[in-house]
């Protein structure tokens, strides 16, 4: 309640309200103070002479504000008052609690009369202290405002509130403490001022004085004070005046101005304005409480500046420095990479010097003994071994194939620095705040002759309008979720082609794209709508796959130069529908064991497929097969595979199940279940096995039946 104060203080002597009256601008005032600044106004302006003349049309005549100067030039604290031409100005003055008020222009009443019935100088007019607008009183004098009992019983009820100790109401500078309180003045004293005061003769001698605390006991439980009319001081108000907004008496509607006013039960409208006045207070606390909370926000923005005003050359300089620091570790980086890449060619090289030594030496050895075998004169003993030789001579021949005497590794490095666009961003960077407005760009026009999707990629292009001004800096590509949900950025840069990849078979994709430049980004381009193919067609990927993997046949039939596992993965993946491929196996020696399935982008190149949890995979030799996750090997199922065999890989990403197939028969249960995420077709072969990949192929008529019935 300490919030509250400054509402329960008279603006003019900065106390708490005694007896306070109610101003029509809606304002409070003591009496006594109301009386002090009281000016007396020429005859002409009287309320009498308004209205003879017609111009007044109510009781109080408010002044034109327009004419009302209160500040000086140099805000000394003094003003003039001019609210009428033939008056002369009188000084103002502030109050104890800063608002500026105007002295008293008569003299102060007697001492022996109350400030009510002190007689009031004829023509006189009033100026709110609070909101400056001047009215003229009327023969009625004060008696005229009515008293705000309401604000009388809040200051009471708030100093019963305060600290037990009561304090004299009566010192002029710091209050003593109370020691009587006068039941009839309804005043606190202390010693020095009831003697001065309240002396104990006269008629004051028939007061009752009490202690302070029995006084503020009978204050409370003393009965509330009835609000009587202003014009009928004799009858309390009964009934409410709609028209004028106030509380009337019995004789205000039989005889007075009220007699043909719309009025209302008192009870009723006393209930409807307080509910009025809730749901008014209502929204003025979440004023306040926004209010509070946006101080403590500008409070916490002042300490932010300070700080950030100290910290920002520093961090400045960290900026600098960081860039400096990563641009010195991308150095050694990439020098790095040239020393792999150095070390790699001389491995490879030194390999096949190696490799081509040892088989180069074993063909001179196998030369010179045939050689020396043909030196033999005996005919049974040389077609003894002669078939065996020949058939050695042309196998060593066919070790010599196509590609074996050609390097495996170029002496060029097939690197080259691209220092341009950093240089560009390191010209360019500076303060965004420095840089000069200009207008944003023209909305990009998408080039529909060049838009095309396929399999899962899709291909947009887009231009500038032919009379666009205004350069772009660069483009923002958005596509959907190919579900109509919301956009994505997939493409921010200054190409004007961009190609996604990783889509949705089958799936309906919206694409939009925008400028930008330095001042914003112009409005999206007309949206385009793409459709991908509703089945797969792809091939194995050289460039995710292991080395010692060979490619041929538009690298949709794959082998092995290695005794060990090697992986290699399709090009497409899969996150979305339904999908099936096919692998025949072309070539199967010495019973290997290959590995068919899926895995992720990142799984092991160099071992069996399903070795890591990257991969899920059915392994399989010519008797039984294996599924492998992890390492962990389960359903063994009987029936192998050959040459000429064809291995089915069934993805159906809506049921999350992974099934395989041997010649057209489902090899075991299902595989695995709960798949999720980004799925690449995968395989693991040696040497001794050849494969070629079947794609594009729909989903088996039986396993459709069996899926619609589930």
């Amino acid at each position: 309640m300490e919030e509250m104060e400054e509402e329960l203080k008279c603006p003019v002597c900065g106390s708490f309200y005694r007896e306070p009256i109610i101003l029509p601008c809606s304002h409070n005032l003591c009496q006594a103070c109301a009386r002090n600044i009281l000016v007396q106004t020429p005859e002409s302006e009287s309320p009498q002479s308004r209205r003879a003349s017609g111009s007044g049309v109510s009781d109080y005549d408010y002044l034109d504000l327009d004419k009302m100067s209160l500040y000086s030039e140099a805000d000394s604290g003094y003003g003039s008052y001019g609210g009428f031409a033939s008056a002369p100005t009188t000084p103002c003055q502030k109050s104890p609690n800063g608002v500026r008020v105007f002295p008293p222009a008569m003299p102060p009443p007697a001492a022996h009369l109350s400030p009510a019935l002190a007689p009031v100088p004829r023509n006189s007019c009033i100026t709110c202290p609070q909101c400056h607008r001047s009215l003229i009183l009327d023969d009625r004098g004060l008696r005229g405002f009515p008293k705000n009992r309401v604000l009388e019983g809040v200051i009471d009820r708030y100093q019963q509130s305060k600290a037990a100790a009561l304090k004299c109401q009566l010192c002029e500078k710091a209050p003593k403490e109370a020691t009587v309180m006068c039941e009839q003045c309804d005043v606190f004293y202390c010693d020095p001022c009831r003697l001065r005061c309240h002396p104990p003769r006269g008629p004051l001698a028939k007061h009752r004085l009490v202690p302070p605390a029995q006084g503020r006991v009978s204050r409370r439980l003393s009965p509330r004070k009835v609000s009587t009319c202003t014009d009928h001081e004799l009858e309390n108000h009964s009934m409410y005046c709609v028209q004028c907004k106030m509380p009337v008496c019995y004789q205000c509607l039989e005889e007075g101005k009220h007699s043909s006013h719309e009025v209302k039960a008192l009870g009723a409208m006393w209930k409807l304005h307080k509910s009025q006045l809730s749901q008014a207070l209502n929204g003025l606390s979440d004023r306040a409480k926004e209010a509070k909370e946006f101080l403590v926000q500008l409070r916490n923005m002042v300490q932010q500046i300070q700080e950030n005003s100290v910290e920002f050359e520093a961090c400045l300089v960290a900026q600098c420095d960081a860039l400096i620091d990563a641009l010195n570790r991308r150095k050694a980086q990439l020098l790095a990479r040239v020393n792999k890449e150095h070390e790699h060619k001389l491995k490879v090289v030194r390999d096949q010097i190696s490799h081509c030594t040892v088989k180069l030496r074993q063909t001179t050895g196998l030369m010179e003994y045939c050689l020396e075998v043909i030196k033999e004169n005996d005919p049974s003993g040389f077609l003894q071994i002669s078939d065996a030789l020949i058939r050695r001579v042309h196998l060593t021949e066919d070790q010599w194939g196509k590609g074996t005497l050609t390097p495996r590794m170029t002496t060029d490095f097939d690197l080259s620095l691209d220092n341009s666009p950093l240089l560009q961003s390191i010209h360019q960077l500076d303060f965004v705040q420095m840089k000069a407005s200009s207008p944003v760009p023209a909305t990009p026009i998408l080039q529909l002759e060049e838009c095309c999707t396929h399999n899962n990629s899709a291909t947009l292009s887009w231009k500038q309008p032919p009379l666009s001004t205004v350069p772009a800096e660069g483009y923002i590509l958005e596509l959907d979720d190919g579900s109509g949900g919301q956009f994505r950025e997939v493409y921010v840069g200054k190409e004007t082609m961009c190609t996604v990849d990783g889509l949705h078979f089958n799936s309906t994709y919206n694409a939009r794209v925008k400028a930008f430049n330095k001042t914003g980004v112009s409005q999206y381009s007309k949206t385009l709508v793409l459709q991908t193919s509703e089945v797969a067609w792809f091939a194995f990927d050289p460039g995710s796959a292991h080395s010692d993997i060979i490619f041929s046949n538009d690298n949709l039939t794959v082998t092995c130069s290695s005794y060990d596992d090697r992986v290699v993965l399709g090009k497409t993946g899969f996150s979305k529908g339904v999908h099936y491929w096919e692998i025949t196996v072309d070539r199967y020696d010495n019973h290997p064991d290959p590995a068919f399935g899926v895995a992720r982008m990142d799984v092991m190149k160099d071992v069996m497929l399903g070795k890591d949890d990257k991969a899920w995979a059915m392994y399989v030799d010519n008797n039984r097969s294996w599924f492998m996750h992890n390492n962990s090997h389960t359903n063994r199922t009987e029936g192998g595979i050959g040459k000429g065999a064809t291995i089915g890989v069934l993805l159906d990403l809506n049921r999350k199940t992974l099934t395989f197939f041997v010649n057209d028969e489902q090899q075991g249960p299902i595989a695995f279940e709960n798949m999720e995420g980004l799925f690449f077709p995968a395989v693991s072969l040696n040497r001794n096995v050849q494969v070629t990949l079947h794609t594009g192929l729909p989903v088996p008529d039986f396993y459709s039946s069996r899926a619609s019935i589930a």
